[in-house]
């Protein structure tokens, strides 16, 4: 499309709603906030460059505007803004597409996407499992190139087969360069180009709703940038030598990653965050936002008392906005210090819908990655399943996710046995917390490749390794197994899409926990979990069970099938007899494997 076509056009008699580039069939709005400009004028291929062909008119507000006729999508442009002596050339902060984090803005029409038909509809929460992943990492065409969209896409069956319901995308706004995790925005309404850019995401999305998986965008609203950062001193303004109009100019502004936290109580930048979250739901049908690391929007440091209200009460704003015009999305939080205020949608809560559960990952990784038997604890194993924020879909749990994988830390398989990543004690334990994953109260998460025994650390600039998903099919298989599971795809295991949780057995010095989960009660929903976290088999070993009657074994993580490493231990269906046990009306007598987790229900 020519995006310099002749100006024929005669501008709007009032000026256009909106912010940033504001497209229309006969040319573009121009917006934008610089309080302290003395003059604004838009640049472009439109105009040749001219500082002098376009000016914006000020709004009195501190917004300034204008519009050019004849401007089509496609056109690059930039703002040049004059304060004083200082003469600068910013990137529109809305701008939805650039040429590169330090090049042009972008003209982009979200309008113009053609979504054929896409009405999908986010799973329930108890529906979700989620599969995180970077693009960038996940399936580049060749070795030292960055992933795409396009990628990602192409590899779609693979989230079908495997059976999750949900992508999460590690952050994909534009950044700085063109390899990263994405923690580094540079542009937050800009689509990270070395990825493809904002149509090669839509139609990731698109397909992937036709695949019925749900998209999960994860956003960053702590800090933007530190580098390529347009945003700083925007308009030539600043206090104490800080990042002027959208940050906070004294003590406030500091994060670990720069001097870069938004100002959340400047009503502007406020709603520059919330339009962007908007943006994600509205124009990218996304199905739900993960907020990076929380605890820095309500905090300078993150085990202080909320000392920075403005981002609490901000987060709360955008939340509860979601939960009112998008009602089948989900909000998540990344704040790992166990408030239940962070879910709550009391007056002074922040209304995310779940947050990451560190009470979780971080007692059953020890349990699984510690060497010697003796250090397991199962009390802390137990905790970690039955903690609790309300609701039972309040929490996300995993034992792998970018964070825990990197900075210094591994895989799960890496962890167990460094020297064997894919041995036998690797392949055991690590499945067994996935087990866990699967069967305890939550949303279920998992990181890329960790369905087939990803090991060394995670890296933006290393891809996976795509032969473990043939060599460790049998693996990918239980992941498989595990999930239909979770999901009820059966239609034996109701239970585990249920809120209710009952710990039956929890033996400390054995090793071995028994729970109790259901929705309703009955066949094919009451579910009972057996976990052994020990290295010893255990043979005739009794615990209580809800009710006396013949229960189906539906999955034993030690099947051959799973691992030609796994002993097919003798494992069966059970009996139960009527007698207390355990606080239980009935009890039984099993048999388990070293490091395995058995699942029964009744017919």
């Amino acid at each position: 499309m020519d995006a310099s076509a002749p100006a024929s056009s005669t501008p709007p008699s009032e000026p256009l709603a909106g912010m940033g580039a504001i497209v229309t069939a006969d040319g573009v709005g121009f917006r934008v906030w610089a309080p302290h400009a003395d003059s604004v004028a838009v640049l472009g291929d439109f105009n040749d460059w001219s500082d002098a062909a376009d000016p914006l008119v000020s709004e009195a507000n501190g917004y300034w505007y204008t519009f050019v006729p004849g401007v089509r999508p496609g056109a690059n442009f930039k703002y040049r803004i004059v304060n004083a002596h200082q003469e600068l050339h910013r990137i529109d902060p809305y701008a939805f597409q650039v040429t590169n984090s330090v090049g042009n803005g972008v003209v982009y029409d979200h309008a113009a996407f053609d979504w054929q038909g896409d009405s999908f509809v986010c799973p329930p929460h108890n529906d979700l499992v989620i599969y995180e992943l970077h693009v960038g990492s996940f399936a580049p065409a060749e070795p030292g190139q960055v992933g795409k969209f396009d990628e990602v896409r192409a590899n779609l069956d693979h989230f079908r087969r495997l059976g999750v319901s949900a992508l999460q995308l590690m952050p994909s706004a534009e950044f700085a360069g063109d390899f990263s995790w994405g923690y580094n925005p540079a542009h937050i309404f800009a689509v990270e180009s070395s990825y493809g850019g904002p149509d090669a995401l839509k139609t990731l999305i698109r397909e992937a709703h036709r695949a019925g998986l749900a998209v999960i965008m994860d956003v960053v609203y702590n800090h933007f940038g530190p580098s390529d950062l347009d945003l700083w001193q925007f308009d030539g303004w600043s206090e104490n030598g800080k990042g002027g109009i959208y940050f906070y100019n004294d003590w406030r502004s500091n994060t670990p990653w720069g001097d870069t936290r938004p100002d959340y109580g400047r009503g502007e930048v406020r709603q520059f965050i919330r339009d962007n979250a908007f943006m994600w739901l509205r124009d990218y049908h996304v199905d739900g936002l993960r907020f990076d690391m929380t605890p820095y929007m309500r905090s300078v440091d993150a085990d202080a008392d909320f000392d920075l209200p403005d981002g609490w009460s901000l987060q709360s704003w955008i939340n509860r906005a979601v939960r009112q015009e998008f009602p089948d999305t989900i909000t998540i939080a990344e704040d790992l210090h166990r408030d239940p205020a962070v879910t709550s949608t009391g007056p002074d809560g922040a209304a995310y819908h779940a947050q990451w559960e560190a009470d979780f990952v971080h007692p059953v990784r020890e349990a699984i990655i510690v060497a010697d038997d003796a250090y397991r604890s199962v009390p802390a194993v137990t905790d970690a399943i039955a903690n609790n924020y309300g609701d039972t879909y309040a929490r996300v749990i995993y034992t792998e996710s970018h964070d825990e994988v990197a900075n210094g830390r591994a895989r799960v398989p890496q962890e167990i046995d460094p020297d064997d990543p894919e041995g036998y004690w690797a392949q055991k334990r690590s499945t067994l917390g996935a087990g866990l994953v699967f069967t305890a109260p939550g949303i279920p998460m998992i990181f890329q490749g960790q369905e087939f025994l990803q090991g060394g650390w995670f890296r933006d600039d290393v891809g996976l390794d795509w032969s473990l998903d043939t060599e460790y099919h049998g693996i990918v298989r239980m992941y498989r197994d595990l999930i239909a599971l979770r999901r009820n795809l059966a239609g034996t295991t109701k239970g585990l899409m249920g809120s209710g949780l009952r710990i039956i057995h929890a033996h400390d010095d054995n090793n071995m926990i028994a729970f109790q989960r259901w929705w309703d009660h009955g066949a094919h929903d009451d579910v009972v979990v057996v976990v052994n976290l020990d290295s010893q088999p255990r043979g005739n070993y009794t615990i209580g069970m809800p009710a006396p009657g013949l229960w189906r074994l539906r999955f034993n993580s030690d099947a051959t099938i799973y691992s030609d490493d796994f002993g097919d231990f003798d494992s069966f269906d059970l009996e139960a007899v009527a007698g207390d046990y355990d606080g239980m009306p009935a009890h039984a007598a099993l048999a388990i494997a070293p490091y395995s987790l058995l699942v029964y229900s009744r017919d």
